[in-house]
């Protein structure tokens, strides 16, 4: 069927294709309403909005003055990497940093979802590729970015093939919402028990100070009696680096590198195989927590494996924690995600070298409650908790079929042309 459909040039089904300002806007610690997405943001189709940077009204105006990106609006990565592709699902005050393009659909003749998924497919990611250059970074110049052409199926086509793959990434959007409610909630139960000491009883239990040679994390001056503050060494039963792997994308064996761990939440998207030998320790095990232990920005960074994962280890750059027999693993995940920040700030090295080491993990001051209390904590948060791994799986699940439809629908291989579908518009 694609043979049929005439291939036109993007600018000519595009209202405006739009290059970000060539030079980094002044942040701000924020939050403001003036966010700037950067290709860091930009993935998969989708744009997380969540981790921004934030500027002042005054830098937003000035870096949006030929353009205020809006809804429904989609955003190319030039380059670090080239050819990531999403969406703007929200009407938020953003602007692009640097190494970025902004493509808005003629409406008359192209469907904005068309033209994600357009770039998601084999066609445009290929035109792409073989337009970058450059020694060390891949990178599109400006002006190829409208060198781009695809193939333009009729509007009633265009959205019919939009809304099928649409409906997929709605399930997985309402299905991230929740994820992002139940996390929430988890460490919401988390500080009132263990952070504000409301936890069940509390009321008959008297308050301590802490003992003057303990220097929290948390700067905590008071506990309940009967609780102890401990060395996270002395409570965990490993400690440890992971292994410098062979890579072999041939193999059934997983590791894990930094860039699986990301909003205090474990993706094996990112993971790659490997051959190596690993010790058994070195094999991670539902329970484990996960820090990041080298680099700039991604330094200090905190996952827990929820899931039962089989033959999968972690590279030389993440550190495995994991616990003893004293500990819930609940409690010492949303503990250690509590402790991020302490983590983020024992960086040491020069930068863009900077190490998190065994030591400083292993010195850091860890709040232990009595084991009853852990237990009665668990049975209310492992449910929440194993729910959102049924909804991380779900999204999996739709993601795979979504990704084995979308080059059949984009490429005309299946026609869409006779099937009753309920069309969706968006702007």
């Amino acid at each position: 069927m694609s043979n049929t459909w005439p291939r036109l040039s993007i600018k000519d089904v595009c209202e405006s294709i739009v290059d970000c300002v060539n030079k980094t806007a002044p942040t701000v610690e924020g939050p403001t309403p003036y966010k700037m997405i950067r290709t860091t943001n930009v993935k998969s189709g989708w744009i997380d909005i969540s981790t921004v940077k934030y500027v002042e009204e005054e830098v937003y105006k000035k870096w949006t003055r030929r353009i205020k990106p809006r809804k429904g609006d989609v955003i190319l990565t030039r380059e670090a990497p080239l050819g990531e592709v999403g969406m703007l699902r929200v009407n938020d005050n953003v602007f692009l940093g640097q190494r970025l393009v902004q493509y808005r659909a003629n409406s008359n003749k192209l469907d904005n979802r068309f033209l994600l998924y357009s770039f998601l497919a084999n066609d445009l990611q290929g035109q792409i590729k073989s337009l970058g250059s450059g020694a060390t970074v891949e990178h599109m110049r400006v002006p190829d970015a409208e060198k781009l052409t695809l193939r333009v199926p009729s509007l009633e086509t265009q959205r019919k093939i939009a809304s099928i793959l649409s409906a997929y990434d709605d399930l997985i959007e309402n299905n991230t919402r929740r994820i992002k409610i139940l996390e929430e909630m988890a460490q919401m139960i988390y500080r009132e028990w263990f952070v504000k000491f409301r936890f069940p009883g509390h009321e008959k239990v008297k308050m301590v100070d802490v003992p003057v040679e303990t220097l929290h994390a948390t700067s905590l001056q008071k506990m309940p009696e009967g609780w102890e503050v401990k060395k996270l060494g002395e409570v965990c039963s490993l400690i440890k680096r992971g292994i410098s792997p062979k890579y072999d994308d041939n193999s059934d064996q997983i590791v894990i590198n930094q860039k699986c761990i990301r909003n205090f939440r474990l993706s094996l998207k990112e993971s790659r195989k490997h051959n190596s030998k690993v010790p058994a320790e070195k094999n991670v095990v539902q329970g484990d927590v996960l820090i990041n232990s080298t680099g700039v920005g991604t330094l200090g960074r905190v996952a827990q494996v929820l899931q039962n994962i089989r033959d999968c280890t972690v590279d030389s750059h993440v550190t495995i924690v994991r616990r003893s027999a004293a500990l819930d693993a609940d409690f010492l995940g949303l503990q250690l995600f509590e402790l991020q920040g302490h983590f983020e700030s024992l960086g040491q090295g020069a930068t863009g070298q900077t190490e998190l080491g065994r030591e400083a993990i292993a010195n850091t001051d860890f709040l232990l409650a009595p084991r009853e209390l852990q237990d009665k904590f668990a049975t209310i948060v492992k449910p929440i908790r194993e729910l959102t791994i049924k909804l991380l799986e779900k999204n999996d699940n739709l993601r795979q079929t979504r990704d084995l439809l979308l080059p059949k629908l984009i490429s005309g291989t299946v026609d869409v042309e006779g099937f009753d579908i309920n069309i969706n518009v968006e702007t």
